[in-house]
């Protein structure tokens, strides 16, 4: 139960970052493009210096290191590919994003849906293993599992603003959005819960190490192909690139100062 416990309080830090986005006073595409590449830069970040190396440690620990390494890099690639499958069957509507009236209202909100959806699906996806890694740290040993669980719940906090905003900004409801964010997160104990009744008997390093692996391909390319071009169409200045900065700074300094 306790290890439940934290596994669902690192889970709820995704709400955290959805209350910046609900406090926002009005709607405006210049914020909107400076969210989307902040939710860019914390995505690629997260994924390519915590998440792949997760993968490689796993994979380590069943082979070698340079086993290990191989088919990290492998279980990376494979989730690039997986995605741009998705994104192949799922039309795109890129060309029909209208950028020419500042009225966010005006323009193309299906395209802002989308980004908001797929963005949902994948930190989803991420929050599910690394539920169960939390989970599975607390129970074997506390001393390991609450660092973990914070650094985690760090790391959730722009993952809410990730899906707070683009759903906050297609739907104009900051319920919607915070409870959006809140369901995400809610995927971690949902993991744990999943991993300790059904999966406690099969787990093991070379499988975590595929799904971290496979998950931080997909990020990349969400964030690169998605969220990056969304923001750019949105931005009237340099909004994308501080944007891209400042979440990448936000993710480095989490991980500096849990370390330190």
């Amino acid at each position: 139960m306790i290890a439940l416990a934290v596994t669902l309080a690192a889970g709820l830090a995704t709400g955290l970052g959805s209350l910046l986005v609900i406090f926002a006073r009005s709607p405006h595409p210049r914020l909107l493009a400076f969210g989307l590449a902040f939710a860019g830069g914390a995505m690629v970040y997260v994924s390519l210096s915590e998440i792949l190396n997760k993968s490689i440690a796993s994979f380590t620990l069943a082979y070698d290191a340079r086993t290990g390494f191989a088919w990290a890099t492998l279980a990376f690639l494979a989730g690039l590919v997986l995605i741009m499958l998705v994104d192949r069957l799922i039309p795109n509507p890129h060309e029909t994003l209208s950028t020419e009236d500042p009225s966010l209202r005006q323009q193309n909100l299906e395209y802002v849906r989308r980004v908001g959806l797929m963005t949902a699906v994948a930190i989803t996806a991420h929050n599910f293993p690394e539920g169960l890694a939390t989970f599975f740290a607390t129970l074997e040993s506390p001393a390991v599992g609450l660092p973990l669980a914070f650094a985690i719940a760090i790391h959730n906090v722009p993952e809410g603003i990730a899906i707070a905003v683009p759903v906050y900004y297609a739907t104009g409801d900051k319920r919607y959005a915070f409870v959006a964010s809140l369901l995400s997160g809610l995927a971690e104990p949902l993991g744990a819960a999943i991993g300790y009744g059904l999966l406690s008997t099969v787990l093991s390093e070379a499988v975590f190490g595929a799904v971290f692996g496979l998950i931080a391909g997909v990020m990349v390319f969400l964030a690169i192909d998605e969220l990056l071009p969304a923001a750019k169409r949105y931005a009237r200045g340099h909004e994308t690139v501080y944007g891209l900065v400042s979440g990448m700074g936000v993710l480095a300094l989490s991980l500096v100062l849990f370390k330190w």
